[in-house]
């Protein structure tokens, strides 16, 4: 049977693929459109396709600017820093949490890990500044409570990128961990079962039964995660930055806004936003070239 025939036979499952489709070409594809304006020297007055073409002006105008390594520095720096704390740790509490017994206490455990996941950046960032205020803020009431010297953690550069990945760990980990907890629930009770009568601990069986099992997931969602691996959370940066913390906390993200739509310099910005998506793409596409060939799970 030729392919066209099977897809006439079979067109009501295509059909329900068809808004996806649509979805993905008006909303995803047709803009791209606009990425030439990174490649062209943007007049208003013009439009973006009578704009005139300046090639690779403003990459070469960021590649050169003073700003492209501290830039580059503090979002690659953030980045790694997300990728060694803020990945393992739901892997980790929801290979715990497996093992917990009472069921009230394990749903008590997922719920208040949750719902930090629905609080707004903005309420974030407001209850990060309470939390941290030099004066009256809960975590310098305690330091003082000890003898030891208040800090004005969000005056030094030094403590940005830490407060801003606990923060992250504490309102993404009930959420991210969902994903492993499902891929708990497909482990074969009888693995388990043959552990416990070799004697294995619940140690043991974590790393020799729960660990290997859901290795696939793990493997894609990191995948995933190098795949947006530039890419780091620009409102809550934005709102936690000041003049005092810029040195660690300008990443590219923050950059492109300042330069783009508080500059109104489109095309420049474009082209650093471009640059950032490339790179992103080439990360992803070797991490998963490199997955593959080592044996483990590939997104294609």
């Amino acid at each position: 049977m030729s392919q066209w025939r099977r897809v006439i036979r079979n067109y009501e499952l295509y059909l329900f693929l068809l808004p996806a489709i649509i979805y993905f070409i008006v909303f995803q594809y047709a803009p791209m459109y606009g990425v030439q304006i990174a490649f062209r020297e943007f007049i208003a007055s013009k439009g973006i396709w009578d704009s005139p073409w300046v090639g690779f002006t403003h990459f070469e105008r960021f590649f050169n600017s003073y700003q492209f390594w501290p830039v580059i520095k503090n979002t690659i720096g953030i980045s790694l820093y997300e990728l060694a704390v803020k990945f393992p740790i739901p892997i980790i509490t929801a290979l715990l949490l497996n093992q917990l017994v009472f069921t009230r206490y394990k749903r008590f455990i997922q719920t208040i890990t949750y719902a930090p996941h629905f609080i707004s950046a903005v309420v974030i960032a407001g209850m990060i500044y309470l939390f941290l205020s030099p004066r009256n803020g809960l975590v310098n009431q305690l330091l003082a409570a000890f003898g030891l010297e208040k800090i004005f953690f969000l005056a030094e550069a030094s403590w940005f990128k830490s407060i801003f990945i606990f923060s992250g760990v504490w309102q993404e980990t009930g959420w991210s961990m969902i994903i492993y907890l499902a891929a708990l629930t497909a482990v074969n009770p009888e693995l388990h079962e043959a552990a416990v009568m070799d004697g294995a601990s619940k140690i043991k069986r974590i790393f020799h039964v729960d660990i290997p099992s859901i290795m696939p997931t793990i493997m894609i969602l990191l995948i995933l995660n190098i795949g947006s691996f530039m890419t780091v959370g620009f409102e809550k940066v934005y709102l936690l930055q000041n003049s005092l913390n810029q040195p660690a906390s300008e990443i590219i993200q923050t950059y492109v806004y300042k330069t783009g739509l508080l500059g109104a310099q489109f095309s420049y910005s474009a082209a650093i936003g471009l640059f950032n998506s490339v790179v992103n793409c080439m990360l992803l596409l070797l991490f998963n070239y490199v997955a593959k060939r080592i044996g483990q799970t590939s997104l294609w």
